[in-house]
């Protein structure tokens, strides 16, 4: 679109061979910017090493194999979220996606108890997410969709999450905490590092329905979890800029990885997103290294590559 912002050669250059770990792209359940063979084609053009497939709502691994076979240059990587639409909590859902080359699993987004039953209020001018509208179309229709939980009322960990668990470590994917609240995170990032899981990722702490402070983030960073930085939190409204860098400047950009959570029809290009970060972290004062470090080797290690 012609209004959207462009990045500066320096900033694409920087982050060459970076993946973008985090995106919505079509085929999806509502219209999308780019498709996955049409982003793959892009991210030739541009040096930029791959991405993973994220939906809500089923598994993208046999998917992440066919646009690989399509554009065999860059790495497409395949995961499962685990709302209500595949079982929610569900051991035999990871076991399959594992199978089928999943790389990540997302614990619950839309349908997690957190998104379901918080009040989360947006700044003024936020602009929502697109999933809010399908998750009303789907209610008003008549269809039940009960929350998926994660812990019990004691906010111990339920047997099906331990299952789950136990499977992502069989497989050696990486486990990425959704849209749980606060407590839930801890309790599940805890678990997985005792169960010895090698990579963890607290999905974007500045998320108004996760808004995980800068002591909660140090707590988390200290058990070896990388804190997910996306575009579209900041970029919509949701939070500011400057919340996010302080963030990482407390955390230390270790701690931190970078991706879009991009492909919004209203949302700058997928293929975009990582540079235009790169250009504000630069604006911010952030290193280029340091920005290398975020961009290109936080997002390989969550690529396994």
């Amino acid at each position: 679109m012609a209004d959207d912002p462009i990045p500066s050669d320096g900033a694409r250059e920087l982050v060459r061979g970076a993946y973008d770990m985090h995106v919505h792209i079509a085929p999806d359940t509502v219209e999308r910017r780019i498709d996955d063979v049409g982003l793959a084609r892009r991210c030739v053009e541009l040096g930029l090493a791959g991405f993973q497939l994220k939906s809500h709502y089923t598994s993208t691994a046999e998917r992440a194999r066919v646009v690989k076979g399509v554009v065999p240059e860059v790495d497409v990587f395949g995961a499962v979220t685990l709302n209500r639409a595949v079982g929610g909590m569900n051991p035999l859902t990871v076991e399959i996606a594992a199978r089928e080359g999943a790389r990540t699993v997302w614990l619950p987004t839309v349908d997690s108890l957190n998104e379901m039953t918080g009040a989360h209020e947006l700044a003024p001018g936020a602009k929502p997410p697109v999933w809010m509208r399908l998750q009303q179309e789907l209610r008003d229709q008549g269809v039940a969709i009960e929350p998926v939980r994660v812990v019990d009322d004691d906010g111990a960990l339920l047997p099906e999450t331990h299952a789950v668990l136990e499977s992502v470590k069989r497989h050696g994917m990486v486990l990425a905490t959704g849209h749980l609240h606060r407590d839930e995170i801890f309790a599940v990032v805890a678990a997985a590092a005792e169960l010895g899981i090698e990579t963890i990722v607290v999905t974007h702490p500045e998320f108004p329905a996760q808004d995980i402070g800068i002591e909660d983030q140090r707590r988390l960073a200290e058990t070896g979890a990388l804190l997910e930085r996306c575009f579209t939190t900041p970029h919509t409204g949701k939070v500011t800029w400057e919340r996010v860098f302080e963030a990482i400047r407390a955390t230390g950009v270790e701690h931190s990885v970078l991706s879009t959570d991009l492909g919004q029809v209203f949302n700058p290009p997928v293929e975009d997103g990582l540079p235009l970060m790169a250009d504000k972290l630069l604006d911010a004062g952030f290193t280029e290294e340091e920005i290398r470090t975020m961009a290109v080797t936080n997002t390989r290690r969550l690529a396994g590559v």
